[in-house]
């Protein structure tokens, strides 16, 4: 995964992918409302806190709805579907591939854009994205980090720290090989075991905070797994 067209490979494969929610999902489009489902729930209580028995506060929320990042936003179906919806009131994407941005912009997230609680679009790959530093309440990265390689992914990590408010967080969600990690040669990418992740998020001063296991997804999939991670200057 280190060949020198490792990154030109996957901008064609993701090019030559219809710009719609199916396209986005690998022709499984019937699986949004899971992931989204999934989603909210995982960060819930982060952002509104814990409440039990006669709405007795349990937990405090940590983190801010203010402002976050979408990493592989690929059209924007989780800032919209997913972000949006937490609510933070605002969200950035970043995304490599033109034509997902051009119909972002044109179609799908026009009326977010408008409103204005879709900020920038950067169109370029995680490799070269650079967050504003204390921007981010969350940045989330949703299949899109086994396109990075190793090297490149602790390095990413370690800008997105600074990019971070001072309670900010980095959620992952990915899919995660059972033994071995998996290379698939069509779209440049690389299916890390949990082990491999854990060891990267650790290598960019990064702590697991919160891990869960995406329930409801057919069979033969992958198993996918959320990470919220915590800088180790927050710790």
């Amino acid at each position: 995964m280190r060949q020198p067209d490792w990154y030109d490979n996957a901008q064609k494969y993701w090019t030559a992918v219809s710009p719609t929610v199916n396209g986005m999902l690998g022709g499984f489009e019937t699986i949004d409302p899971i992931d989204v489902k999934g989603s909210l729930s995982f960060v819930d209580e982060f952002v509104h806190g814990v409440r039990g028995v006669n709405n007795v506060v349990r937990k405090e929320p940590v983190m801010d709805s203010g402002y976050a990042c979408d990493c592989g936003a690929g059209i924007g179906r989780v800032t919209k579907n997913f972000l949006l919806k937490v609510p933070f009131q605002k969200v950035d994407l970043v995304e490599q591939a033109p034509n997902f941005v051009e119909q972002a912009k044109e179609s799908y997230l026009a009326n977010e854009i408008e409103s204005g609680r879709v900020g920038n679009i950067f169109c370029m790959g995680l490799q070269d994205f650079t967050p504003e530093k204390g921007k981010y309440d969350l940045i989330w990265c949703q299949w899109v980090l086994g396109h990075l390689t190793d090297d490149h992914l602790v390095a990413f990590f370690k800008r997105c720290i600074k990019g971070l408010k001072p309670n900010g967080m980095i959620a992952v969600k990915e899919n995660n090989a059972s033994r071995e990690a998996i290379i698939d040669e069509e779209d440049s990418s690389v299916t890390r075991p949990n082990s491999s992740l854990k060891h990267l998020f650790n290598e960019a001063g990064l702590s697991v905070i919160k891990e869960e296991v995406q329930n409801g997804l057919p069979a033969g999939l992958f198993a996918v797994r959320m990470y919220m991670l915590k800088p180790n200057r927050q710790a």
